[in-house]
């Protein structure tokens, strides 16, 4: 399951990823919001993150207007790892070697068709599972509980 939400700077763009992730047969639960009336962007970010964080979602994407603001306030749950990305490279390079949980992206950055290809690219990639990427992902675990 993955965990859907969006301020109203990311409303349409994740439109179009719901519309993708139809199409491949993926199950999310939209967390909102639900229109491009102004909301606060922590507000969506926080629901997201904690039903990442809970186990409910096994990841999650978030779009506001830059990416930024919602990959901030995600980055402040334990155990959550946000990555902001803009291009497939870092989508691919987050879940290999961070084994990022939510990606972020920015509406007003990213047009829909290198959005989903970014999508595809953060659900499609498997964590690698290597020694060094497992102890730096235990570091940054280790400066969260010291927190």
């Amino acid at each position: 399951m993955i965990a859907l939400g969006c301020d109203h700077g990311g409303y349409e763009l994740l439109q179009e990823v719901k519309k993708h992730l139809d199409e491949r047969g993926l199950e999310y639960k939209d967390f909102g919001t639900y229109s491009t009336e102004s909301v606060d962007y922590p507000d969506y970010a926080a629901k997201v993150a904690r039903a990442v964080q809970s186990g409910e979602c096994e990841r999650g994407i978030l779009i506001c207007g830059t990416g930024i603001g919602v990959s901030i306030v995600a980055n402040k749950f334990k155990g959550i790892r946000a990555a902001l990305c803009s291009d497939c490279f870092s989508a691919e390079a987050t879940r290999q070697h961070n084994d990022a949980n939510i990606l972020t992206m920015g509406a007003r950055v990213l047009g829909p068709g290198l959005a989903l290809k970014i999508v595809d690219t953060f659900l499609d990639t498997p964590f690698s599972n290597a020694e060094r990427h497992i102890r730096r992902i235990a570091k940054i675990t280790e400066i969260e509980n010291q927190q």
